[in-house]
């Protein structure tokens, strides 16, 4: 593969437009000074190709158009107000001390994921009750990093659950809160949803 076209946004703002984010021949950093508002984003290009990096989205819609992966840059953006749509898997969003260069910029609140497809994504430091987050079959597990012996103290359905309550355990301090996507859970831990939501009910600190 050759060299991939930079196409760069800092320094500026933009208000009320479309950005197709779509070329896969390109790399596509947000950056630096980069205000945006009202605008609709089209993303259909992997994580490695989009950089975002100390930008504020306000009154966004994100629509993504292809499955992003292990984003995690989504962590040096302030975002408020914004809307996402589409395939998210392990992505962070939030305030994550240390995490990357600009991660001081990393902000999240007002936001609206209910109509998105969520599966292994954290929020980092910030307040969960302020986001709109997809119901069931997604389910959120809040603050779990200190509920943690809560969930190890009860063996997940099917073969692999332990896996799963192994992956909530892990997760860095300051996670607000960490959404998961049942099908994918249960095929993964050789369970059903319906498993799943009957052992999910008994923990209050589980939003589905």
């Amino acid at each position: 593969m050759g060299w991939l076209e930079n196409v760069i946004f800092k320094d500026q703002e933009i208000e009320g437009r479309r950005l197709e984010l779509t070329d896969k021949n390109s790399l596509y950093y947000l950056s630096v000074g980069l205000v945006v508002r009202n605008c609709t984003i089209v993303l259909k290009v992997s994580a490695k190709n989009l950089i975002i990096n100390q930008s504020s989205f306000i009154g966004c819609t994100f629509e993504v158009k292809q499955e992003l992966k292990n984003h995690q840059s989504w962590v040096n953006a302030s975002l408020k107000g914004c809307r996402f749509t589409g395939r998210l898997s392990g992505c962070t969003f939030g305030y994550w001390p240390d995490s990357a260069s600009g991660w001081e910029h990393g902000a999240i609140e007002d936001c609206d994921f209910s109509e998105a497809r969520l599966n292994g994504c954290r929020f980092m430091g910030c307040d969960p009750s302020t986001l709109r987050l997809p119901g069931w079959p997604h389910f959120t597990v809040l603050d779990p990093v200190h509920r943690a012996p809560e969930l190890l103290r009860v063996p997940w359905p099917g073969r692999h659950g332990d896996v799963t309550v192994g992956v909530l355990n892990k997760q860095p301090p300051g996670t607000a809160a960490v959404t998961m996507f049942a099908p994918i859970i249960a095929k993964e831990d050789e369970s059903t949803e319906e498993e799943i939501r009957a052992h999910i009910e008994r923990f209050d600190f589980i939003r589905f």
